[in-house]
């Protein structure tokens, strides 16, 4: 494949709604249906577009999955079945697409797709900041993921793996995922962090508001398997605005932030952490990388309108459980839950 993917922001958003399009009308599977669905909640655009085939093609599953209940032989991963039995027992009336607020300083999300979701790794309590990559547990390489690639190719010198988030929290995600094969843990090295900011800054011209976010283990990584999200926004995330201190202003972020402008000062930094065993989070933007070093993941008791703190959550989004603590949720529990995550 060539890189033309990332020529222009029309040409990505092009290409990743047509890979959207062909899996709905491709695969009459749930795993692809739920995925098609999430991405589709997440941005106006594509759900306009695909708003009448879900619709359509939700009915036709809701028929199949009914008929598996009774003896059928619908080929599904539990997870899929799971959710998708969540899904009808809503009623696809009561999909809406995900609404956003601003509480404060933070970005709040109503996306009750996502509140569905595996946990995955989320909700283990883990030692250090890494773990043998597993081939038997989930990860990118699987062969039944080959149709969620939404694209493939060299870029900035790596073999790349760009995969469609199966339950995203922004527009335009993909899991990045270098040398999906060679089974490596979620444990930077440098190139590999080097390579990020390689990545933002020849991305950058292309696609305004391009960033790559990075969750370590033990930091809320849903798969061990090395990974980073690409994402592109059309606002800036609230960990960025310029009354942060970190940004040269003159309130103090509540959770720790630093923000580097080289590669070479962000690692050295990063060195030190795993030589002590701390958990962190990254988000990337050009010539800028936050990095927050935080407690790990099950060390306390989380807020009951959280299911995690990854790197979107410490970069100010939130995403409650239900409706009604989307409604009720002021800045200051937001504010409480990111102080309680300093290490």
């Amino acid at each position: 494949m060539s890189t033309s993917l990332f020529d222009s922001q029309q040409a990505y958003r092009s290409a990743f709604g047509r890979g959207l399009r062909e899996m709905l009308t491709g695969y009459d599977e749930l795993g692809v249906f739920i995925l098609v669905l999430a991405n589709a909640m997440i941005d106006p655009e594509i759900w306009d577009e695909l708003s009448v085939p879900l619709r359509q093609k939700f009915e036709r599953l809701a028929r199949l999955h009914g008929d598996s209940r009774q003896g059928g032989s619908l080929d599904d991963a539990q997870d899929d079945r799971r959710v998708f039995s969540q899904l009808m027992e809503m009623g696809f009336d009561a999909i809406t697409p995900v609404q956003w607020r601003q509480a404060g300083p933070w970005e709040l999300q109503f996306n009750s797709l996502r509140a569905l979701r595996p946990p995955r790794m989320i909700e283990r309590q883990v030692a250090g900041l890494s773990a043998p990559f597993n081939p038997d547990e989930f990860h990118f390489a699987k062969p039944f993921l080959r149709k969620e690639i939404c694209w493939r190719g060299e870029l900035q010198g790596r073999d790349v793996s760009l995969l469609y988030n199966k339950f995203p929290f922004v527009r335009l995600l993909g899991l990045l995922v270098p040398e999906a094969r060679e089974g490596r843990p979620q444990l930077l090295h440098q190139a590999d962090h080097d390579y990020i900011w390689r990545v933002i800054g020849a991305l950058q011209a292309a696609l305004p508001g391009v960033g790559v976010g990075y969750n370590s283990f033990g930091a809320c990584a849903s798969v061990n398997h090395l990974h980073g999200h690409l994402f592109v926004r059309d606002e800036p995330l609230p960990i960025a605005a310029d009354h942060w201190s970190h940004n040269g202003g003159d309130v103090d972020y509540p959770s720790d932030c630093l923000r580097f402008g080289s590669a070479q000062e962000s690692w050295s930094y990063i060195q030190d952490l795993h030589g002590r065993q701390v958990p962190y989070n990254l988000i990337a933007f050009p010539d800028t990388l936050y990095c927050l070093p935080r407690r790990p993941q099950g060390s306390g008791q989380l807020p009951g309108w959280s299911s995690g703190y990854g790197w979107y959550e410490m970069a100010g989004g939130c995403v409650p459980q239900d409706e009604a603590q989307f409604r009720q949720l002021t800045a200051e529990p937001l504010t409480d839950a990111l102080q309680a995550l300093k290490p």
